[in-house]
């Protein structure tokens, strides 16, 4: 048996169709197996209009099935005279069994039930309650007079069992086997699926690919076709190709053109007129120049396609002229007046302006400077970005392009006579834009990008709004992640607790705990074993380059041989140096036998050189003579004797064990089972 589930839609936001599409194939694959309802697999499918799975192979019916289930226990299941308790008659009750036939299993009395299968017609219509309904997006409609919300208003639904309607009703929707044609090539018309099977023919002979991945592909084919018969490069960038692919039901590539007078423009503005504000391909030459060119799909066919270029051509030169006009007329402005207006721009009114922003940033800049090594030229460079980097907010093309901050901030500042390193650094101070965005190349570009983002983040928690739940208005977390990952590129390392608490600021502690949640969620996305990314920010360490080095060693060794008994041998001396008093000078006159000794030797051999080795250098360093010697130590030695001078003096030892380890991580959290 297949079952096919369409529903549509009035036209859904581009980037909110593929990740629909997956939650419902997801949600039904789990509603079936909640079910006991076998299948093959699942075909989903998608346009702005429609959402759409094909259930394969589906059984006819359920699984049977017997269950036991746990009941109240023996000491409360009869009173005094021996008669069933209402306890164990609800129980019985609820289970649809006699008390006299439960069965007494230890301490307990369990139900057991023998579950029949259930037609898989009639399980399916409860699928629109289980599925539909508690589907979850990130923007929702309400519409009409109705409470329940959905991504768009639901138009029509599709509910076929082979050639057999599964009725079911949400809202004012009857479920039934009609669907809807392309809004224009067939004039919206309604028609009627005859079986699951036939859907993708059946939209096909209505204009519209479902197949989300097959009418992405034939707009690559298209759009590389053309290209190629223009002999032109054309990159297919993912993100836009995925956008057109989710606004389209049947598409057409074209080719658009617009004066050449417009490449006297920076090319990065053109690009975002194109790309960003029209979703066009832009084209290069071969040699890699901006052609006076453009490719576009439309949603259609190839009919009266000169009045679709017309008509796209006369948008992007609408854009082209605006952007025009501003590069001439920024370059009239002086950069050191931009700046001293800056003053008057509020960065938030708990906060204060963008100038007294940039003089924190400014502050830190140079003191992370020092701290990172940059020589004289470097710093100087710094400085000066830093009492720049933000005039491009104040020029038109900004105004009009906010998505090229920055890079019209580069290219007005070379403009000005400023240097490479200058306007590089004012460019990259926003990156990454994005959680794996591209970092800043340069060391005064890291540097200015960092202190920025420092500023950021110990201004906004200062004042006390700090990000909660999934509220994070001024992305802090993306600030966050931004800055371990420049320090890791960089390999900066540095006490960042140290380094922040130079500055006057509430919320420290937050800010560091922040932090370390940030880290913990990039390492899980780099697929760190979880128990390994609590062992190193449980430790609290404040380098947050070596807390990431840490995680990739630990994590890497994890399958090697040694690494199990190594672990646990830390673990238990991490365990028990709890129990110890505070540190205190270890006295070798009160080791009793050589593998005290051996343990003390080894320990003060690792920590003449430890903090200088690499996080590898430690981690083998542990497994290779760390652990044996403590493994030595606990098969000869007792820790917790009675002579509280040995025992502290052994608990001492092992606390300069953990001194030592804590280094990468608290390995008591890492599970070896």
């Amino acid at each position: 048996m297949n079952y096919l589930l369409e529903i549509g839609l009035e036209e859904v936001p581009a980037h909110l169709v593929t990740p629909s599409e997956n939650q419902l194939a997801e949600r039904v694959a789990a509603f079936l197996s909640d079910n006991r309802l076998t299948f093959n697999g699942i075909k989903k499918f998608s346009t702005p209009r429609r959402l759409a799975v094909l259930v394969e192979g589906l059984a006819e019916s359920s699984a049977s099935s017997d269950e036991e289930v746990k009941g109240p226990s023996a000491k409360i299941a009869k009173d005094k005279e021996g008669n069933w308790s209402k306890a164990i008659q609800g129980f019985s009750r609820g289970q649809g069994v006699n008390p006299d036939d439960l069965m007494l299993k230890g301490d307990y009395y369990y139900a057991e039930k023998h579950i029949d299968g259930v037609a898989t017609s009639e399980i399916l219509t409860s699928l629109s309650h289980d599925v539909i309904e508690k589907m979850q997006f990130s923007t929702y409609m309400k519409w009409a007079n109705n409470s329940f919300l959905f991504v768009r208003p639901i138009q029509w639904i599709v509910s076929l069992l082979d050639d057999t309607v599964i009725p079911f009703q949400l809202l004012d929707v009857q479920a039934g086997r009609s669907s809807r044609g392309h809004r224009f090539l067939d004039n919206d018309s309604i028609f009627e699926i005859s079986t699951a099977t036939h859907y993708l023919s059946a939209m096909t002979d209505h204009f519209v690919m479902a197949d989300a991945e097959a009418r992405k592909a034939l707009i690559s084919d298209q759009i590389l076709k053309l290209a190629a018969e223009h002999d032109w490069n054309v990159i297919l960038h993912e993100g836009l190709l995925e956008e057109v692919n989710n606004i389209v039901e049947y598409p057409t590539a074209f080719v658009g053109s617009f004066d050449e007078k417009y490449l006297a423009v920076p090319a990065e503005v053109l690009v975002t007129s194109m790309r960003d504000n029209q979703r066009y391909f832009e084209v290069y030459t071969k040699d890699g120049q901006l052609a006076p060119h453009f490719i576009s799909v439309r949603n259609g066919n190839a009919a009266h396609m000169e009045k679709v270029i017309e008509g796209n051509e006369k948008v992007l030169v609408a854009r082209l002229e605006d952007a025009e006009f501003f590069w001439s007329e920024d370059q009239r402005l002086n950069i050191e007046d931009l700046v001293a207006k800056l003053s008057k721009v509020t960065f938030h009114a708990k906060i204060g302006s963008i100038t007294e922003h940039m003089a924190r940033t400014k502050a830190i800049a140079e003191k992370l400077s020092v701290l990172t090594g940059a020589n004289d030229v470097e710093k100087l460079a710094v400085l000066r970005a830093a009492d720049l980097y933000k005039f491009d907010l104040l020029t038109g093309m900004v105004g009009e392009f906010d998505e090229l901050q920055g890079v019209m901030g580069e290219k007005y500042a070379l403009l000005a006579g400023e240097s490479p390193e200058v306007a590089a650094a004012i460019r990259e101070h926003y990156m990454p834009t994005s959680a794996d965005g591209d970092l800043p190349d340069t060391k005064v570009g890291a540097i200015l990008a960092l202190s920025d983002k420092i500023d950021s983040i110990l201004s906004f928690f200062n004042v006390g709004l700090i990000p909660s739940g999934s509220n994070d208005p001024y992305a802090l977390r993306r600030a966050a992640q931004g800055i371990i990952r420049i320090i890791e590129k960089f390999d900066w390392r540095f006490d960042f607790a140290a380094f922040i608490n130079q500055f006057e600021t509430e919320n420290k502690a937050e800010v560091l705990t922040f932090m370390a949640g940030r880290m913990q969620k990039l390492l899980l996305e780099e697929d760190v074993r979880y128990d390994i990314v609590d062992a190193v920010i449980a430790a609290k360490p404040t380098d947050l380059a070596a807390i990431k080095e840490a995680a990739e060693v630990i994590s890497r060794y994890s399958s090697h041989k040694p690494f199990k008994p190594a672990v646990e041998n830390v673990a238990r001396v991490i365990n028990l140096a709890k129990k110890g008093t505070d540190q205190i000078e270890i006295k070798t006159d009160l080791f009793e036998n050589d593998a005290e000794k051996g343990l003390y030797e080894v320990v003060q051999n690792l920590k003449s050189d430890w903090f200088v080795l690499t996080a590898e250098a430690q981690f083998r360093a542990i497994v290779h003579q760390l652990a044996p010697a403590i493994s030595h130590f606990f098969e000869n030695v007792m820790v917790m004797v009675d002579d509280e001078a040995v025992k502290n003096n052994r608990l001492s030892l092992l606390t300069e064990i953990v001194t030592l380890t804590k280094v990468l991580g608290d390995f008591s959290q890492i599970i070896t089972k």
